[in-house]
């Protein structure tokens, strides 16, 4: 009988892994004895991180996008569709597009995070972000034409993709408005909703001095409940206000519905071992990337460690073998202190990080790796 993988997300995680089981499985696939499909609801495959550099005018949207069977090894099959139900206890896929139902050996969920700027009143009219390709571009206009007044970054909720690019984005503002001769007209402010500038405490610390030497003033524990766009104000749960000429947001996040109504989790996210990356709620189910409950940064890299490990997993059963690779927290990521410098990080589950002192070197090798990003997804580095 053959086997059938479902890999269910086209972005970073679903793409490696797919990859990555198309050549551990080579033999299998040939013989028929397996069948992979990866499905997704974009025929376009999106590399987000490029979307911090397009309000700089440093990158253009279509940078960070590639067809999707472009990427995807030619043994598997790829699906341009959307799953409309989940039915863990059958295991079956029911779709918007396809009559019938599919059934599925192994499903790995990388359904990703989605914004949710509607949770907060006024928010969608009144914000700005980058974590979105119109958002970006939005915010491009917006950042020409802003020459004097207050600008403010609020991060509004937790978690959300790509934890370091909220200090990135002020960092490199404050650098491109001192480039253009602006900064002294100009005040920033970072708002986060906890008692530090970064969820994770270790890089806080590290962040706080660089932020107070650059004059970029810092609201902690400040968990934005309205936005006013006529006043240009914010109110906090807390109580506070705060006005602004230019708001930038990290939007409120969600995964998708998909999961709460198959019982895998809640708010979208499905709640797994932290290190074999199964679901906790039915058998014959992983997650990974943003979509798996670790408590992990929801970043690229994440899901790129935690695609092998599920391709290991996932090869070592379909063979009859124990399954025992198992995914150590493993992150790295690199944190731009400017236009032209960056730190960088890499941290699991038992080591904390330590940010490297910035250097214009860590700045190109971070341009580097966006670059050969797509080599990345197509399982090639």
């Amino acid at each position: 009988m053959t086997e059938h993988v479902v890999i269910l997300g086209g972005g970073t995680g679903g793409t490696v892994l797919a990859n990555d089981l198309a050549e551990r499985l080579d033999s299998e696939l040939a013989a028929g004895d397996v069948r992979i499909t990866l499905i997704n609801d974009d025929p376009e495959h999106v590399y987000k991180p490029v979307w911090l550099y397009v309000p700089f005018g440093q990158r253009e949207p279509d940078d960070g996008r590639r067809p999707l069977d472009e990427l995807v090894d030619d043994s598997v099959d790829l699906w341009i569709d959307r799953v409309t139900d989940i039915d863990t206890d059958g295991q079956q896929l029911r779709f918007r597009d396809r009559p019938q139902p599919v059934e599925y050996d192994y499903l790995v969920l990388a359904t990703g995070s989605t914004l949710e700027p509607e949770r907060i009143p006024g928010l969608a009219e009144g914000g700005h972000d980058y974590y979105s390709e119109s958002g970006a571009t939005a915010l491009r206009e917006e950042l020409l034409e802003f020459t004097d007044g207050h600008l403010v970054l609020s991060v509004i909720g937790s978690p959300h993709m790509c934890p370091a690019a909220p200090l990135e984005f002020v960092f490199m503002a404050d650098d491109w408005f001192r480039e253009r001769g602006l900064r002294d007209d100009i005040d920033i402010t970072y708002t986060y909703p906890i008692q530090r500038v970064h969820g994770n405490p270790h890089i806080a610390e590290w962040a706080r001095p660089i932020m107070d030497e650059r004059d970029i003033e810092v609201e902690t524990f400040f968990n934005a409940e309205e936005i006013d766009p006529d006043a240009k104000t914010i109110t906090s749960m807390e109580g506070s206000d705060l006005d602004y000429d230019l708001l930038v947001t990290i939007p409120p996040h969600g995964g998708v519905e998909l999961i709460e109504e198959a019982g895998l989790g809640d708010d979208g996210w499905v709640d797994v071992d932290k290190r074999t990356l199964e679901a906790e709620a039915a058998d014959n189910i992983y997650a990974l990337g943003d979509t798996a409950d670790t408590g992990v940064p929801n970043a690229g890299s994440v899901a790129h460690y935690q695609a092998g490990v599920v391709g290991q997993r996932l090869a070592s059963e379909i063979r009859g073998r124990p399954a025992t690779a198992i995914y150590d927290g493993k992150t790295l990521c690199f944190i731009e202190t400017g236009m032209d410098a960056a730190s960088f990080v890499e941290f699991d589950y038992e080591s904390p990080p330590s940010p490297a002192p910035p250097s214009q070197k860590l700045h190109w090798s971070k341009l580097a790796y966006n670059e050969s990003y797509w080599l990345t997804a197509r399982g090639l580095l």
